[in-house]
């Protein structure tokens, strides 16, 4: 009887390379444990070889070692006094498409779990979004769906929302991305490992029972193959139950502050298969576990079922045998389910046994890790270089300042620069009281010390339209605009996670793209000094034939020594006089303007200039400490011109501004490395001083107004002539405030 190795998944090559690992037929337990584990999800198959360039980055940060990186289940960051960070983000796009809400609120669940095994204390997410367009009629069922379950489990966790970003593109059409980052805090000397060790050490399973929800969910739908005459299509998409997962995390906690726990494992993609394998290769031993033991909530599994089940919220932790009654008391105090389900023996085996069979004999390493490996062909896009000749400079008419002023109008107004606040609201931004800034900031930060103030800032970004004309810069302008955020709340950045979400890898074009955003982020955190601590590739993002727009998302930690010396982004009184830092050159291709305006993506994306950025921080530093600055936005889509409005929405005040060059260019370029900064007037000489030092250019543009009312004058300049730009801010508010609301319908 054949076995249903391509139902699950595999590929011939891959069947036969487990039965030469074995010497034999698999079982259908090792089977299905092979499947999930040697998925693209787990496995990495096909990114393992290039994700290997991170290595030649070193593993410390301007604050110290890391004290776990890449293949942890979650880099930990020395951060000083004692105190480490850890990090992380992760995808959970396919499930979030199919049931929006659930897919989205396991997203979340999953990458707290991460968290809490490094030891930490989770304190805060965040949720890089990406959705089909606006006015799609697919989009106004996964946006909610997706935004309600971000905000539903986390707001049961009783933790806050900082940052994050929603974006609109019709390549997410049919495949949204959901992007989760969890950050948690910890003692050095708390930090745990996922190993199982000590010869005779109990293997415990704890939190929610087992059910049919998830089967395979990491890479395949669940397959009836297993119970013919049973049950028939399980669940593909994981049901979370946030108030099991609050209990699990307070458990937790308080098992390692009673020092019982060995080595620990979150459930996450691929379930006991995971937990299992990845302990017991990690560790010194072998393992035996008795999966009839496993707490079901429905009875009807087969044990192949019960290995790939990803249903939420368990944990697998390594006990010594004095301290199980000690463990099974404090999950009682939390009314946590905790079952002994095996133990570490001497072999090098994983072991698993079904109701007295055994179902499973495998070396764990070859699952967990010695997967197969793919070299794929890549191959430069055929289309780029009629696409990098589509410049938008050669579209452009005549330039009038009432077409500045529609153009700027229309900008602020369209949906990927629209007010998000119908998404943020949903999320609570401030529970535990430690939150310092949240969206709309330009980076989220947390105080993680009450005594001393020490905090950290964090920002997600990517600019997929960048990555898309050249995915080398691309990657390094979504590191540069996650660094340059963080940066400029008073924050020094220093280190990254990255979610690597890409079309499928067997087109070399794709694979192409993706090996080039790696070098662009390997020869970017390189100059900046910012280690990769860790991450998630999620491919096969695809609707149809139509891949997703190459959607590299950079998270970037950063440190603060007292989150009171914090840098806000809103203009912050009036007659502050308003500042620019960086060159502004003709950069439009790409750009949001060109994109609303003329609906072209074409071009070269802007030159990233980092070693400007890592002089930006010395400004920063300074500044934040001394109080020489009232405020600073970063320039990013939209320009200038989108960074003015946005930063007199934030306390309803106006500016007076003059350009010295083309309008057009001042105030739609997208031109990298500028921040838009305000002072005291009594502070100019000052910040003049200090941008000299640091080697930035600067250039006063004016000052902010009480009246609110944005006003730009400029200079006649070659075929344009001297005009000016007024534009109400509150109309222009209502036209921004107003645009998603709408198209939802809400």
């Amino acid at each position: 009887m054949s076995q249903p190795w391509s139902e699950l998944g595999l590929k011939e090559d891959e069947y036969r390379r487990i039965r030469q690992i074995l010497g034999r037929r698999p079982t259908g337990c090792e089977l299905a444990m092979y499947s999930v584990m040697w998925s693209e999800h787990c496995s990495y198959k096909s990114s393992k070889l290039h994700l290997g360039r991170f290595s030649v980055l070193e593993p410390t940060t301007p604050r110290g070692p890391l004290l776990a990186g890449i293949g942890e289940q979650a880099g930990v960051v020395d951060v000083g006094d004692g105190w480490a960070v850890t990090f992380k983000i992760e995808s959970h796009n396919h499930p979030s498409y199919v049931e929006p809400y659930q897919g989205a609120a396991t997203g979340v669940g999953g990458i707290v779990r991460d968290i809490l095994a490094m030891g930490a204390r989770p304190v805060a997410v965040m949720d890089p979004l990406r959705f089909g367009p606006l006015d799609a009629p697919d989009t106004a069922r996964v946006l909610p769906g997706v935004v309600a379950g971000v905000g539903g489990y986390g707001n049961c966790l009783g933790l806050p929302n900082i940052g994050g970003e929603v974006v609109f593109d019709r390549s997410y059409a049919g495949n949204p991305l959901v992007n989760a980052l969890c950050v948690g805090v910890l003692r050095h000397e708390d930090m745990q490992r996922a190993a199982a060790t000590g010869l005779g050490n109990k293997v415990i399973l704890y939190g929610a029972t087992t059910g049919g929800d998830g089967i395979g969910g990491a890479s395949i739908l669940a397959s009836e193959t297993f119970t013919e005459g049973g049950p028939t299509k399980r669940p593909s998409v994981q049901v979370g139950d946030p108030f099991m997962e609050k209990l699990l995390i307070e458990c937790t906690l308080e098992l390692f502050q009673a020092g019982v726990i060995q080595g620990i494992q979150d459930f996450g993609a691929a379930g006991v298969s995971c937990a299992t394998s990845e302990l017991a290769s990690a560790g010194s031993g072998g393992m035996w576990i008795d999966l009839s033991a496993v707490p079901l909530r429905d009875s009807t599994l087969a044990p192949e079922e019960i290995l790939m089940s990803e249903s939420q919220e368990r944990m697998m932790a390594v006990v010594r045998p004095d301290d199980v009654d000690r463990f099974m008391s404090i999950c009682s105090k939390w009314d946590v389910l905790a079952t002994v389900v095996g133990e570490v023996t001497d072999g090098d085996h994983l072991v698993i046994d079904w109701q007295g069979d055994r179902v499973v004999d495998v070396d764990p390493k070859t699952v967990a890790h010695d997967g197969p490996t793919y070299d794929r062909p890549i191959s430069r896009p055929l289309w780029l270089d009629d696409v990098r000749e589509r410049h938008v400079a050669d579209r452009v008419q005549m330039v009038t300042s009432q077409s500045l002023h529609d153009d700027l109008l229309a900008l602020i107004a369209s949906p990927n620069l629209a007010d998000v606040s119908w998404v943020t609201n949903q999320y609570d931004r401030y529970v535990r009281g430690n939150t310092a800034l949240a969206q709309p900031e330009d980076a989220g930060m947390l105080r993680i010390d009450e005594a001393t103030g020490l905090g950290i800032g964090l920002a997600t970004d990517c600019n997929a339209r960048f990555t898309y004309l050249d995915p080398y810069r691309g990657a390094q302008i979504a590191l540069a605009e996650a660094y340059r955020n963080v940066a400029i709340s008073g924050a020094e950045p220093v280190a990254i996670t990255d979610c690597l979400n890409f079309g499928s890898p067997e087109d070399p074009e794709v694979m192409w793209q993706f090996v080039e955003a790696i070098r662009g982020l390997v020869d970017g955190c390189v100059e900046l000094g910012t280690p990769v601590t860790g991450g998630n590739v999620s491919f096969y993002n695809k609707t149809g034939d139509t891949a997703i727009l190459p959607t590299p998302v950079v998270g970037m930690l950063g440190v603060i020594d007292d989150v009171a010396d914090r840098v806000r982004s809103g203009f912050a009184k009036p007659d502050d006089v308003v500042y620019l830092m960086g060159v502004t050159t003709p950069e439009l291709d790409g750009s949001a303007w060109a994109e609303v305006i003329h609906g072209e993506l074409g071009g070269q994306p802007p030159q990233v200039d980092l070693a400007h950025h890592r002089r930006l921080v010395s400004f920063f530093q300074t500044a934040s400490k001394t109080r020489l600055v009232s405020s600073a936005h970063d320039l990013a889509d939209g320009g200038l011109g989108v960074a003015l409005l946005e930063s007199c929405f934030r306390h309803g005040l106006g500016a007076h501004v003059e350009l010295a060059g083309d309008p057009l260019v001042a105030l739609f370029s997208e031109s990298t490395g500028r921040v838009l900064i305000t002072c005291d007037s009594t502070n100019c000489g000052m910040v003049e001083a200090l941008a000299a030092d640091c080697e930035i250019p600067v250039a006063r543009l004016g000052q902010v107004s009480a009246d609110p009312q944005l006003w730009v004058e400029w200079p006649t300049v070659g075929d344009i002539a001297q005009g000016d730009l007024v534009m109400d801010v509150e109309q222009a508010r209502t036209a921004w405030q107003t645009t998603i609301p709408a198209a939802l319908g809400r």
